[in-house]
């Protein structure tokens, strides 16, 4: 066990694995790719390449240009969202929800909710809010309650499906290029976020729970256009993203180097980034392990106070309402949002949010259909992004 410590702590640094790539049957780094012990020898050696900003930023732009190539999205030119269709809104008390799809690439189309704020008078943040994995989560109560309560505190707010889930089913999850469409589709989203009435360029967020929080760091990491990020209960030291979506591209693995998500979140220095973690998952070990890690790396630019780790040892994976707490108060700050508009007894209280059923939030329907140029099926959409 010594002796592969000794090799895999060499390969990390640079060398023998350069001979060892293979584009067409590239080395991924899905699920619990290291045991605990590995990650935090890997991580060990990782950070003997950089002790200081200049060191680091060359080792940045690596990486960054390796998510690039790795996902093909450096292959991709993403338009200007395209084919908007908003409808169905209806107001509450403090904010408006409605029902949105727009053309990320060709055929293919970005779905997902509108949360405005009832005041729009002046200049307004924007927070994106793609989801984690499981049965339309878009959809589901935690994800209404945590894009209503930013709407209240003064922020324009996008929730996205994920591909193959809620209104986006015109292919599977699945698909083996999975990582290029959703950095696609997030890219998109952002243009469309940006692209709203009086929105500030200088004040915008992203925040999203597991595969979500995979989506969170990524694009924060590839687009300084995200100036605050809360990846939740997903950067961890030895799993890399159990879904094809996440790590079933080569971003980690490339010709010049290997990287980990740790590194990735990192990308995100100097801006403001909060980290959520529980014991209950894969990212229990955050306080005493990735979130030095990074925070040593944001030491280089003098901001060490711009992240920040809420750990809840207690706790298990999930956006649960202690997590969403704890996003709040930070994208408060960091995004200038008035959380005091949320606040009853001096507690944050989402009560006063209405939840919405499955159907009032639904794109498309038969007044709103999916339109005619989009594509549909496994086949057709592959054939796009080969």
């Amino acid at each position: 066990m010594k002796s592969s410590f000794l090799v895999l702590s060499f390969i990390l640094a640079g060398n023998v694995a350069l001979a060892q790539y293979n584009p067409e049957k590239p080395d991924l780094r899905q699920g619990r790719f290291y045991t605990e012990e590995q990650a935090a020898k890997v991580h060990q050696d990782l950070a003997q390449n950089y002790s200081d900003k200049k060191s680091w930023e060359k080792r940045a732009a690596l990486i960054r240009q390796g998510i690039l190539e790795g996902s093909e999205f450096n292959l991709l030119k993403v338009p200007k969202a395209s084919n908007i269709t908003i409808h169905s809104k209806k107001e509450f008390n403090g904010y408006s929800v409605e029902n949105v799809s727009f053309q990320s690439l060709n055929g293919i189309y970005v779905t997902g909710n509108l949360y405005r704020p009832m005041q729009t008078g002046k200049k307004m943040a924007g927070v994106l809010c793609p989801h984690g994995h499981g049965q339309d989560p878009r959809l589901k109560e935690y994800t209404q309650q945590r894009c209503a309560t930013l709407a209240r505190m003064g922020a324009v707010v996008f929730a996205y499906d994920m591909i193959g889930m809620g209104d986006m089913k015109q292919c599977d999850h699945k698909i083996p290029k999975a990582v290029k469409l959703q950095l696609a589709n997030s890219t998109a989203a952002l243009n469309f976020l940006l692209s709203q009435p009086n929105i500030d360029k200088e004040r915008i967020g992203m925040t999203g729970e597991s595969g979500g929080g995979t989506q969170t760091f990524l694009l924060a990491a590839i687009d300084k256009r995200i100036k605050v990020s809360v990846p939740v209960v997903m950067v961890s030291a030895y799993f890399f993203g159990g879904c094809i979506c996440e790590s079933g591209m080569p971003i980690h693995k490339r010709p010049t180097h290997e990287t980990t998500n740790v590194e990735i979140a990192a990308l995100a220095a100097p801006r403001p980034m909060l980290l959520v973690s529980d014991g209950g998952d894969w990212t229990k070990n955050t306080p005493n392990l990735e979130y030095p890690y990074i925070k040593r790396i944001y030491s280089f630019y003098g901001a060490e106070d711009k992240l920040e780790n809420v750990h809840l040892p207690d706790e298990k994976h999930d956006y649960g309402i202690s997590k969403r707490l704890a996003a709040y108060e930070f994208l408060a700050r960091h995004l200038k949002l008035d959380i005091n508009k949320v606040k009853v007894n001096g507690k944050i209280d989402e009560s006063i949010n209405a939840v919405l059923s499955p159907a009032q939030l639904q794109v498309f329907d038969a007044s709103h259909p999916l339109p005619a140029d989009a594509l549909k099926g496994d086949e057709a959409v592959i054939k796009l992004l080969n």
